[in-house]
């Protein structure tokens, strides 16, 4: 899991996205070219297309590798299952396997703090059994991060959020990491039953 994009860039949400709207993107940017620019311009103007082409390709990448959402949802399942010690300790395993200093961050809501490249993110994921989260430990989230003048924070859950809570979330640069995502996150992960703390410890 990568923290250097950020998740609101347009970037970010066409990765997200299906592949094709990026190369209806990449279609559009040349079709303008060639409206607007002169024809010895042409091909200078359509290069601005290539990056969409890019996003599309990675996108399409992804989402042929994705797993199917009956997998998904029996991987959520086992995750809800897990009690908190195992959970957190992969939560830690996955998160330190991507190259991030983790240390358990010393007040509620965020449970972890990683490091990396000078860069820390307040992560919460003790609620990750919720089966619906509000729009409040989202609130409370985003006001540790503002105190603790982290550059990100990221809200863990195997759970649905409201559409209130979803709308705060992007509206206030909080990451939603949960469903698919969640899933491939902790794939293969080791999930020890050592107390997180033991886990957390470095």
């Amino acid at each position: 899991m990568k923290f250097q994009m950020a998740p609101n860039s347009l970037f970010a949400i066409l990765l997200r996205s299906p592949w094709w709207i990026s190369l209806a993107v990449a279609g559009a940017f040349v079709a303008a070219a060639r409206a607007l620019l002169p024809a010895e311009y042409f091909v200078v103007g359509a290069l601005g297309a290539m990056p969409f082409v890019v996003i599309g390709a990675i996108a399409a990448w992804r989402q042929l590798r994705a797993p199917s959402p009956t997998r998904v949802a029996e991987a959520l399942d086992a995750i809800r299952a897990m009690p908190w010690s195992a959970f957190a300790a992969a939560i830690v395993d996955a998160f330190r396997r991507d190259g991030h200093a983790v240390a358990p961050h010393p007040r509620p809501p965020a449970d972890f703090a990683l490091t990396k490249n000078g860069r820390v993110v307040l992560i919460a994921c003790k609620r990750w059994k919720a089966a619906r989260t509000g729009v409040e430990p989202l609130r409370e989230l985003r006001a540790e991060q503002d105190r603790c003048e982290a550059d990100e924070c990221v809200y863990v859950t195997a759970g649905e959020l409201t559409d209130t809570a979803q709308a705060f979330a992007a509206g206030n640069g909080v990451r939603l990491l949960g469903g698919a995502e969640l899933a491939a996150l902790l794939a293969g992960v080791s999930r020890p039953s050592a107390p997180a703390s033991r886990a957390a410890r470095g």
